[in-house]
């Protein structure tokens, strides 16, 4: 949120109700946001996105429809932006396939000017935590990956060259050193230079 706070927000509405637009458009402009826009309809929603660059979605559904939802779940799953949602109704099939979409904030009939500002706050809130937690996953799996690449190439060092678990680690090191490489990319080249010879 702090680095967000640094610029001013650029704020995309997707509403097909001109007024209910309006509402929300409201909200964010007297929360100091003065750079909205609204878009009154779906097609070509992602284009538009892609030339406006906005830092936040907020989209109003009056009467969303299965269909409707979907549509707009496939758009907040490539956009990779804190989107805020609005519906009349909604059932927990719906909540449950919005947050799976991405979506930050999925608010029920509470489609009111002065609460606009505190669900769109949150929303960036909750995606950029959710952003921490996925980059975290993302790099807890790599390092995991680059673990086993390095354990398999010191054990192929160990079983060919006859060495003892410390010395095929100190090699692989020394060759990354030598050769200004990552461990990993060692560890890879021997794994794949074994799996080659033994075809």
């Amino acid at each position: 949120m702090r680095a967000m706070e640094t610029k001013p927000l650029a704020i995309l509405i997707v509403d097909e109700n001109r007024a209910r637009a309006a509402v929300i458009e409201d909200g964010l402009r007297e929360a100091g946001h003065a750079e909205v826009r609204v878009i009154g309809e779906m097609q070509g929603l992602v284009r538009e996105i892609e030339v406006f660059a906005p830092d936040v979605i907020v989209i109003d559904l009056e009467n969303p429809n299965r269909d409707r939802l979907e549509q707009f779940f496939q758009v907040s799953r490539s956009v990779r932006r804190p989107i805020a949602m609005f519906v009349d109704r909604s059932d927990a099939a719906s909540m449950e396939a919005a947050i799976e979409a991405g979506v930050s904030a999925y608010v029920v009939d509470g489609l009111r000017k002065e609460r606009v500002k505190p669900i769109l706050d949150m929303a960036i809130l909750r995606f950029e935590a959710f952003s921490r937690l996925t980059r975290e996953l993302e790099e807890a799996r790599s390092e995991l990956a680059d673990r086993k690449v390095i354990e398999k190439a010191k054990g192929i060092l160990m079983k060919r060259r006859g060495l003892g678990e410390e010395e095929a680690y100190r090699l692989l090191r020394q060759s990354a050193m030598n050769e200004k490489r990552k461990l990993v990319e060692i560890a890879r080249s021997v794994v794949t230079a074994a799996s080659l010879l033994s075809e």
